[in-house]
C-alpha cells in the first residue's frame, strides 16, 4: 500500500464569544489545588534526607551546652536574693547562646551536604511569604493568647521562672539584646531546625504534610521544656507550621514565629525594671 497523505489539523468550529482554548494544558493532576506551592517548592529543592541528622546533632548540641552551663554557673544555697541581685547580663547572654546552634548546625549541613540556605529551605523571602506569614503568626499570637487565658482560668498561674526573676531587676542593654533575640534570633534559629532540617527530612520520606504539621508542633513544643505552657507552645506551631505548609519555604514560618514573639519581646523590654 502507498503512503497516506498526511491530513491538515482538523478545526473545530467555534461559537461566537467562546474563548480559545489554550494551546497546551501544564496542570499537573499530581499536584495539590490548595498545596501547589508547596509541592513546586519541594520538588525545586530535591532531598534532604541528611536533615534527620541535622536536626538530632543541632538539638543535641543545644541541650549539651545548656547542661553545661547549667553545671558551671554559680548557684545559691538560698535561691534568688532580690537584695542582692546577679549580674543579668551575661545571664542574659548564656540564655540563648545555645539557641544559636539550633540553627548553626542545619545551616552548615546545607553548605555541606545541600544546596545552600536559599535552595534548600527558601530562606529569603518573597512577597507572599510575609503575607503568609503575617496572617499565621497573628493567629498564633492571638490564639496562644486566648488559650493562656484558659489555662490560667483552670489550673491558676504559671510558677515563676528564672527569666521572670531576671525580670526584677533593671532595664539594661542586655535585656533589649534577649528582647531582640527573642525577637528575631529564635524565629531564625528555631525555624531552620524545626521546619528546615526536620520538616525536610520528614517531607523526603513521604510523610503526609498533616502529620507532618502535626509532629513538628508537637516537637516544638516538648523542646522548650515548659510544662505549663506546652499547650500554648502546640497551639503556636501549628500555626507556624501552617505557614511552611502553605508556601513550602521556611522564610514563611520564620515571619510568623517572629510575629508570634513580637508582643511578648516588647512586653519583656518594656515591663522590666
Amino acid at each position: 500500500m502507498g503512503e497516506q497523505p498526511e491530513r491538515e489539523p482538523r478545526e473545530f468550529p467555534r461559537h461566537p464569544g467562546e474563548p480559545m482554548r489554550p494551546v497546551e494544558d501544564t496542570t499537573d493532576a499530581d499536584l495539590h489545588p490548595r498545596f501547589w506551592e508547596a509541592q513546586l517548592e519541594a520538588a525545586r529543592r530535591g532531598s534532604l534526607a541528611w536533615g534527620f541528622a541535622a536536626f538530632f546533632i543541632g538539638y543535641g548540641g543545644y541541650y549539651l551546652t545548656v547542661l553545661i552551663l547549667n553545671a558551671a554557673r554559680p548557684s545559691r544555697a538560698g535561691g534568688f536574693d532580690p537584695t542582692t541581685p546577679p549580674n543579668t547580663g551575661p545571664l542574659l547572654l548564656l540564655a540563648f547562646a545555645p539557641n544559636i546552634l539550633l540553627g548553626l548546625v542545619p545551616a552548615v549541613f546545607s553548605w555541606w551536604r545541600g544546596r545552600g540556605l536559599r535552595s534548600d529551605f527558601g530562606i529569603l523571602p518573597k512577597r507572599r511569604d510575609f503575607k503568609v506569614g503575617l496572617a499565621c503568626g497573628g493567629i498564633a499570637l492571638f490564639g496562644s493568647w486566648a488559650l493562656t487565658l484558659v489555662i490560667i482560668a483552670i489550673s491558676g498561674p504559671p510558677p515563676e521562672t528564672d527569666l521572670a526573676r531576671l525580670m526584677q531587676g533593671e532595664r539594661t542593654v542586655w535585656l533589649f539584646v534577649f528582647a531582640l533575640f527573642a525577637f528575631l534570633g529564635a524565629p531564625l534559629t528555631e525555624e531552620l531546625l524545626m521546619r528546615g532540617a526536620l520538616w525536610g527530612a520528614l517531607e523526603h520520606y513521604r510523610i503526609p504534610r498533616y502529620a507532618i504539621l502535626v509532629l513538628t508542633a508537637l516537637i516544638f513544643a516538648l523542646i522548650h521544656q515548659e510544662v505549663w505552657r506546652t499547650p500554648v507552645l502546640f497551639f503556636g506551631g501549628l500555626a507556624i507550621g501552617a505557614a511552611r505548609m502553605i508556601t513550602g519555604r521556611v522564610a514563611a514560618s520564620m515571619i510568623a514565629h517572629a510575629t508570634n514573639n513580637f508582643l511578648p519581646a516588647l512586653l519583656l523590654f518594656a515591663i522590666a525594671g
